[in-house]
């Protein structure tokens, strides 16, 4: 039985290379999407064995995409599919429910395991990628329902923090200094009770601030 597969990636030398890849009897990408509001538009519209979502994706962002599919289905099958091995990405997608996180220089041969094996709704978290991110799952100690002091630009630099940018990309995309997005981090961090960026962006996730 042929596996439907709905593809959201902006590339289209990705999209056209999965398609090469995955070019057999086994495989069908049905959909494809360049942004995230398109692509939710196509999964709504449709029906599919797995769902392969890139993270930095036009006007949007392929995790929150994979939050939005996960409220609304949460048993469909979703494989993350990005070129940046960012543990902030790791801990979202596993916080979300993706069912794995597949980096696009791995082998042909490791990124159709990682179709096959998703597309039948296995979970592909190795060890070594549940331990990266143990800690950042573990009980945040402040709860969700604590009121965190955060001032408007805190939380614009929260919501940037979480989506797994630099502090550069951060300073240039709110213009602020470099240094000024350090400290804004580290008062973040202070205030919402945890040690490191990843904890950090997954209590965005948590409290709905992504």
């Amino acid at each position: 039985m042929v596996q439907k597969i709905l593809l959201v990636d902006d590339h289209e030398v990705v999209r056209i290379g999965l398609r090469q890849m995955l070019g057999t009897v086994e495989f069908e990408i049905s959909a494809e999407a360049e942004t995230a509001e398109v692509g939710f538009q196509k999964f709504m519209d449709g029906k599919f064995d797995l769902v392969i979502l890139d993270v930095r994706l036009p006007g949007g962002d392929g995790l929150q995409l994979l939050g939005k599919i996960k409220s609304y289905a949460p048993k469909q099958p979703v494989l993350i599919f990005s070129a940046y091995d960012n543990p902030t990405y790791l801990a979202r997608a596993v916080a979300l429910g993706a069912n794995g996180f597949s980096i696009k220089t791995d082998s042909t041969e490791r990124i159709v395991d990682a179709i096959r094996r998703t597309s039948r709704g296995e979970s592909i978290w190795s060890r070594e990628e549940l331990r990266r991110v143990t800690g950042s799952l573990a009980t945040i100690r402040l709860g969700t329902e604590t009121e965190i002091p955060l001032t408007q630009r805190e939380g614009d630099v929260l919501k940037h923090l979480a989506n797994g940018l630099t502090n550069k990309e951060i300073a240039m995309s709110l213009g602020i200094s470099y240094e000024t997005v350090k400290e804004h981090v580290q008062h973040i961090l202070r205030k919402i009770g945890v040690t490191d960026r990843t904890q950090a962006a997954v209590w965005a996730v948590r409290n709905n601030v992504v």
